[in-house]
C-alpha cells in the first residue's frame, strides 16, 4: 500500500476468464473513467407508494457540494480532470492519462487477449484511492473494460419453421393473446437500455409498413456510447461488424416490440457500454430529470449476480443507482435471462441473473406456447443457449431462481410458496426469488424484421419490452394513480378481491422447469400459485389494469410524469 493511500472496498477484480496479459498500457494513453460518490443513507423503500419527485430526491439523497469538491480538488492535484457531476445520480466523469490514473488509483494497467473477449484494457486485484477521499469515494469504474453483459446473437434470429409449431406472432395477436387494454401509447415515453449493437430506422420502417402501424418516434441517447449509423457501420473492421449486428438484431427486437404494441409512444434508446462503468452510466443518464426523463425503461442485458468476474463494487453501485429509480417510481424491466437454472455458470449449481435479481426491478421470465394453446415454461433442449466455444446449442430456457446475493424483500411475502426444486440444491437460502412474472420467450417467437428480412426471434430479452409495452398502455389509462410508481411491490400486494394483485392480474403457468443439461442438470419446477419460473404467470392486461388505482382524467393528460 502507498504512503498516504488506502484500500478501496469491495474493488477487487479476478484475471478475466480466458485471458492472458500481453501488453501494458502506455502512460499517455487517455483513459475515461467514472467515479461514484458517497451521500446520505436511502430510506428503505416504501412498497407501493408513489414515488419521490426527481428534484426532491435529488436535494435530499444526492451527493453534497462539499464532498463533490472534495474529490474534484484531490484529483486535479492527481493530473485529472473532472467532467459531468451529477449529484442525484451520486457519480462524476473523470479523464486523464493511464499515467494520471495508475498515480491516483494503482490499478496495473494492462492490454489482455481473449479468445472470447478479443484485446481489452483490463486490470487485475484491488485499486487504491487517496486517504482523504475514503469516505467520498465508493467505487472507480472504466479502467477495466472487459464485458460484463451478454444478450442473444443474431445467430438466434432464424426462420420462421427453425422455431417449432406455429408462425412467429406480430403485434396484433401478442396484444390479444395477452388482453392488452385498448390504447397506443399516445403521450408516454419508454426508455429501452442498450449496451452494444446499434439502431436500424429502415427496419423499423419496413415493420410498420407490414402491420400498418403509424410512425412511432424513435431517439437515440448517448448514455455512455453512440451507436453507429448504418452508414459508418460499413467502415469498420470485420470482426467489429460482426459483433455490432450481432447486438443490433435484439436492439431492433426491443424497438420493434415496443414500437408495434405502442405505436404512438416516443422511444428512447439509451446506448452504453457493456463494461461496470456502462451500467453505472446508463442509469445516471435514465435517472436525469427534465421533460424527456422516462419512467419506464425496458432492460434485456444481463449476467449471472455471482460471476466471479464482478467486483463487489459494481453490484453494489448498480443495486444503489437501481434502489434510487424505484424510490423516484421508475420501474426497470429486466430479462430473467435464457440459459435456465445454469445461466451459463459450469460449476455445478443454479444461478439467477443480475440485474433482474436486484430487488429493485420487475424480473420478467419466459414461457412458450405449445401445441393446442397450452402455455407453459420455455425450455427448450438442452436448456441453454450456447456450447463452451460459443456455438448456438439451439436450445434455451427462462431464468429463474434464488438469489444468493440479495436478500428477499419484505415485499415479496411468497414464503408458503417456496419454489420446489428437483434436488436439494440451494436449500437454506432465503434470497429474493427470480421472476416476478412472464411472457413469451419460446415458440412460436416473436416476429422481426432484421436486416430487409422476417426473422423468428425468442428469449427473455423480448418478454421484457413486451412487458414495458404493456405498462405503458396501463400508464396512459392513469393507472397507478399518485404519479409514476415501481409497480413490482403492487404485485405482492392485495388487489380488489383480496388475493394478491399478481394471482389476480396473471394467467398462472403451472407446467415446465428450467433445467439446464448437463450443468448443473437439476432446476426448478413451475406449479400451481407463484412459482420461481414465471413468477405469478403472464398478463391479462385487461385484468392489471383494474387492478390498479385510477387516477383521474385530469391527471392523465400528462402521460407517465
Amino acid at each position: 500500500m502507498r504512503t498516504g493511500f488506502v484500500e478501496l472496498p469491495d474493488s477487487d477484480r479476478p484475471v478475466a476468464k480466458d485471458a492472458k496479459r500481453v501488453d501494458d498500457v502506455r502512460a499517455d494513453t487517455p483513459v475515461e473513467v467514472t467515479v461514484t460518490l458517497s451521500g446520505p443513507r436511502l430510506p428503505d423503500l416504501d412498497p407501493g407508494a408513489p414515488g419521490i419527485p426527481r428534484g426532491e430526491f435529488a436535494a435530499r439523497y444526492g451527493t453534497s457540494p462539499d464532498v463533490i469538491e472534495k474529490v474534484r480538488e484531490r484529483l486535479e492535484r492527481l493530473g485529472l480532470e473532472v467532467g459531468e457531476v451529477s449529484p442525484a445520480a451520486r457519480s462524476m466523469r473523470v479523464k486523464g492519462s493511464a499515467g494520471a490514473m495508475e498515480d491516483a488509483f494503482n490499478p496495473g494497467l494492462g492490454i489482455y487477449s481473449s479468445p472470447t473477449l478479443g484485446r481489452f484494457r483490463g486490470r487485475e486485484g484491488k485499486l487504491e484511492i487517496p486517504a482523504e477521499l475514503e469516505d467520498a469515494v465508493t467505487g472507480v469504474f472504466g479502467l477495466d473494460e472487459r464485458r460484463m453483459a451478454r444478450r442473444a446473437k443474431s445467430v438466434e434470429l432464424a426462420e420462421p419453421a427453425a422455431h417449432g409449431t406455429g408462425s412467429p406472432l406480430g403485434p396484433v395477436q401478442l396484444a390479444e393473446h395477452y388482453n392488452f387494454p385498448p390504447g397506443d401509447g399516445a403521450g408516454q415515453l419508454i426508455g429501452l437500455a442498450e449496451l452494444g449493437g446499434t439502431y436500424f430506422p429502415d427496419d423499423l420502417q419496413r415493420y410498420r409498413q407490414k402491420y400498418g402501424l403509424p410512425e412511432t418516434k424513435v431517439e437515440i441517447v448517448d448514455a455512455g456510447a453512440t451507436p453507429p449509423t448504418p452508414e459508418q457501420l460499413e467502415h469498420l473492421p470485420a470482426q467489429a461488424q460482426k459483433q455490432i449486428i450481432d447486438e443490433a438484431g435484439e436492439v431492433m427486437l426491443d424497438v420493434e416490440i415496443v414500437a408495434g404494441l405502442c405505436p404512438a409512444a416516443k422511444i428512447l434508446v439509451f446506448f452504453s457500454t457493456f463494461s461496470e462503468q456502462g451500467w453505472i452510466d446508463l442509469l445516471t443518464k435514465v435517472m436525469q430529470d427534465g421533460p424527456e426523463a422516462v419512467d419506464l425503461l425496458s432492460v434485456s442485458w444481463g449476467l449471472a449476480e455471482d460471476n466471479p468476474e464482478w467486483s463487489g463494487s459494481a453490484l453494489r453501485e448498480i443495486d444503489l443507482r437501481l434502489k434510487e429509480a424505484a424510490q423516484q417510481g421508475i420501474t426497470i424491466c429486466v430479462a430473467a435471462g435464457d440459459d435456465g437454472s445454469g445461466d451459463m455458470g459450469e460449476d455445478g449449481h443454479c444461478h439467477v441473473n443480475f440485474p433482474a435479481s436486484s430487488p429493485y426491478v420487475l424480473s420478467v421470465g419466459g414461457t412458450m406456447i405449445a401445441d393446442g394453446g397450452e402455455e407453459r415454461v420455455w425450455w427448450q433442449e438442452p436448456g441453454h443457449r450456447f456450447l463452451p466455444d460459443g456455438e448456438s446449442t439451439g436450445g434455451g430456457a427462462t431464468g429463474g431462481g434464488i438469489s444468493k446475493v440479495f436478500t428477499r424483500p419484505t415485499w415479496q411475502n411468497v414464503r408458503e410458496a417456496r419454489p420446489e426444486l428437483h434436488g436439494v440444491v440451494e436449500a437454506g437460502i432465503d434470497g429474493r426469488i427470480v421472476p416476478d412474472v412472464a411472457a413469451l420467450a419460446g415458440p412460436p417467437c416473436y416476429e422481426l424484421i432484421f436486416q430487409g428480412e422476417a426473422n423468428g426471434a425468442r428469449g427473455t430479452s423480448a418478454a421484457t419490452p413486451l412487458w414495458a409495452a404493456l405498462l405503458t398502455r396501463i400508464r396512459a389509462g392513469g393507472r397507478p394513480a399518485g404519479g409514476p410508481t415501481f409497480l413490482t411491490p403492487l404485485l405482492y400486494q392485495a388487489g380488489p378481491g383480496g388475493e394478491p394483485r399478481g394471482k389476480e392480474a396473471c394467467r398462472d403457468v403451472t407446467v415446465g422447469d428450467n433445467t439446464s443439461h448437463p450443468d448443473p442438470g437439476v432446476g426448478f419446477r413451475a406449479g400451481p400459485g407463484y412459482d420461481a419460473l414465471s413468477g405469478w404467470g403472464v398478463p391479462d392486461g385487461e385484468k392489471l389494469l383494474a387492478s390498479l388505482p385510477a387516477a383521474s382524467a385530469a391527471a392523465r393528460t400528462g402521460g407517465i410524469r
